[in-house]
């Protein structure tokens, strides 16, 4: 993506109206990261270095975290994995947003999308789970294949996949009052959604290349750009992201966001 979210503050703002480009980021004012990659990617002019406002995600995997640590590292902002299907709550999840939310890191929560249940029933176990205050960013849908699934490896037709999504996303919205995020691979987006739900923001797994390349034509807000990131005060692989604004674009948002959820 070569515009920034300086529309990124009322949502109802289309993303089209975007101009700013991506290149005008001075990097020279941009703050280096404190925490690595074991399998760093050579994303050639435009890595996500050029972004000031990272940020991860995680679940149950992630297992003891010290948030303290995390948060001196330069995270911004964290991905909380919530829900999965009708019935699949992350063990941590409650634990994880307390401790964010101790921590002063604003955090989402995330449901894993399971095309063998129905969005409605998808959207009351979300809603069961996830209490209002748990959501300082909008929450966030995923939506990939799962070929490893030992329950459900159906691909429905990308018009239900996109029906169901948008069914979900609406509870989801009337509920909590923030337009959720869409989360998604290269694959998935490919074979449902490009051309479609271009008034929601995106988040984008592009791990071997930049999103210009893998997402022809689709502006994304969040970009996860590596899968085996170090982060001090978490064991083990971790998701990093990127955040598409400048820092002050980033201000901004949240502060939108914030408005939007109290109105």
């Amino acid at each position: 993506m070569r515009r920034l979210l300086a529309c990124l503050l009322p949502l109802a703002l289309a993303l089209t109206g975007c101009t700013t480009g991506y290149d005008a980021l001075s990097t020279a004012a941009l703050p280096k990261t404190r925490f690595a990659d074991t399998k760093p990617q050579d994303f050639g002019r435009d890595h996500p270095q050029r972004h000031p406002i990272h940020g991860i995600d995680i679940s149950k995997w992630q297992g003891d975290i010290d948030w303290k640590a995390v948060k001196g590292s330069g995270v911004a902002f964290v991905f909380i994995k919530a829900t999965e299907g009708k019935d699949r709550i992350d063990p941590r999840f409650t634990e994880y947003w307390n401790e964010a939310s101790t921590a002063g890191l604003l955090h989402a929560p995330y449901h894993f999308f399971y095309f063998c249940s129905t969005a409605d029933e998808q959207a009351d176990w979300f809603i069961r789970n996830v209490p209002k205050d748990a959501m300082a960013l909008p929450p966030v849908v995923d939506v990939e294949w799962n070929p490893g699934s030992p329950t459900c490896k159906t691909r429905p037709a990308p018009e239900t996949v996109r029906s169901e999504i948008k069914r979900f996303m609406d509870r989801l919205q009337a509920y909590y009052g923030k337009r959720p995020i869409i989360y998604t691979s290269v694959d998935f987006h490919r074979e449902n959604l490009v051309g479609y739900f271009k008034d929601y923001h995106f988040w984008v797994r592009s791990v071997a290349k930049h999103p210009k390349e893998t997402y022809a034509d689709r502006s994304w807000a969040f970009w996860q750009y590596t899968s085996t990131g170090v982060i001090p005060g978490i064991k083990g692989p971790t998701d990093i992201n990127v955040f598409a604004g400048s820092e002050q674009n980033w201000h901004n948002w949240v502060a939108a966001v914030e408005k939007q959820g109290n109105s």
